[in-house]
């Protein structure tokens, strides 16, 4: 019975809010867990007949299992995106999630690299190997643009403007935005192109993709991950470090350097301003130093 409901909805995620393939997959397995619910808890029920109890039972199964309250307000967050379609299609006549709860979730900054330590990074690249160039051009380019791994590993070569200074980024959703890129992720992109990935049988289908594996196919998020987890231990940086930790290193920098948050939101595709306040955090002594600059009322 379900499995008619979760084609129709896969297919409204796909074709009417023109999701990403990640973002489709989320929402389905949030379904998916509703109805691993229903079928362990012997409940035969449909979209429509389900009441808010019932997702409030589920809810509370869902934290039984250990999930954080973080991975809880994700899946009811799923539930109400499938019964605003249920609601679309006539499949249901009332919207059971609107008065669900979602639990508060702590926003965890994570670590931030410093200039120094994102240039240790890069210096502990082994430029003799195969993929050397291409390691470094891949560190670049995210500090020097603050892209989402997923971004990075899906970079075109023909959305590379270096005469205009800036590349085109396929964001959440299949969003685009121009982003600018500094001169050395440019130039090491250019020794990358120039060098190794001349060296690559690349598979049909790969030709535009940027950044390769020795197959002639795209890197994988994992690859990123052991990639700049590997980097981070020759460095001797201790912090909990990932891909992500680029993007918010980029962001946290700029912010510190007086860039406007506003501006720092369209870099890093942020439909919304609030999200961007997350990569803004400011230490105490910053803000200490720019109260007695700008202050007039600062004692310290």
């Amino acid at each position: 019975m379900w499995e008619v409901y979760k084609k129709g909805f896969k297919a409204y995620l796909q074709l009417e809010k023109s999701l990403s393939d990640n973002s489709v997959e989320a929402y389905q397995r949030d379904i998916e867990k509703l109805t691993e619910y229903l079928i362990t808890t012997n409940q035969n029920k449909s979209p429509s007949e389900i009441e808010l109890k019932d997702l409030q039972n589920f809810v509370k199964w869902v934290a039984e299992l250990g999930m954080t309250a973080t991975s809880q307000a994700r899946i009811i967050s799923g539930i109400r995106g499938f019964y605003k379609y249920c609601l679309l299609e006539d499949i249901s006549k009332s919207d059971p999630s609107t008065l669900l709860d979602t639990p508060k979730t702590q926003r965890h900054l994570p670590d931030t690299l410093s200039v120094e330590e994102i240039e240790n990074m890069i210096a502990a690249i082994d430029l003799s190997k195969t993929e050397g160039h291409r390691n470094k051009a891949i560190l670049e380019t995210m500090y020097s643009c603050g892209l989402r791994v997923s971004e990075i590993i899906n970079l075109q070569l023909s959305c590379l403007f270096f005469n205009d200074g800036y590349i085109r980024v396929i964001g959440k959703g299949d969003k685009e935005r121009l982003v600018p890129i500094g001169h050395d992720a440019i130039k090491f992109i250019n020794i990358y192109r120039d060098t190794d990935r001349k060296k690559i049988v690349l598979k049909k289908g790969f030709d535009d993709y940027l950044f390769l594996n020795n197959r002639g196919t795209t890197l994988s998020r994992v690859m990123v991950f052991y990639i700049i987890k590997d980097l981070a231990k020759k460095a001797k940086i201790t912090k909990s470090i990932s891909p992500h930790t680029f993007r918010h290193s980029f962001a946290t920098h700029l912010v510190e350097g007086g860039a406007n948050l506003r501006a720092v939101q369209e870099m890093l595709g942020h439909e919304s301003i609030t999200t961007t306040e997350i990569y803004t955090h400011l230490d105490n002594d910053f803000l200490r130093s720019t109260l007695q600059l700008f202050h007039p009322a600062f004692k310290y």
